[in-house]
């Protein structure tokens, strides 16, 4: 009687601490060394289901920074349109910055502003290169 209940709580424990082994011996398990073939089989076969999983959605309508919004009046000057894009925006002050060779030559991460820019960049004659999205946030009208 004894042997017997001891058997079974001992089973009931077993039960359970396989139960909480099995994820980590069915992962050891799941790669056996002798058996790549399969593996690139079970491969093969997942890129389907991921390339199917990767079909691209319709477009949705662009937010945050590549949202289209009205821009202030001197920007939309320099960028000769009413409304762009953050992303928009920043890529012409680029070009125009490169056209024009505004780029310190000693310290590439500033930009020394000539009239046009100073008009954008609050007046100030040098401006480093990660503030412009900065100072740009000021010329982007807020809708709701």
């Amino acid at each position: 009687m004894s042997f017997s209940s001891s058997s079974s709580t001992a089973s009931r424990v077993f039960r359970g601490c396989r139960a909480l082994l099995a994820p980590a011996k069915s992962a050891a398990a799941a790669v056996p060394p002798a058996a790549p073939a399969k593996a690139s089989k079970a491969a093969a076969k997942a890129k389907p289901k991921a390339a199917a999983a990767a079909v691209p959605k319709a477009p949705s309508r662009p937010s945050g920074i590549q949202k289209v919004t009205p821009v202030s009046p001197a920007l939309a000057r320099f960028l000769n349109a009413g409304e762009a894009s953050r992303v928009e925006a920043v890529k012409q002050i680029w070009a125009y910055i490169k056209k024009e060779g505004l780029q310190d030559s000693i310290n590439k991460r500033e930009i020394n502003c000539d009239e046009r820019l100073k008009t954008l960049f609050e007046g100030r004659e040098k401006v480093g290169f990660l503030e412009i999205g900065k100072l740009l946030s000021r010329h982007f009208v807020k809708t709701s």
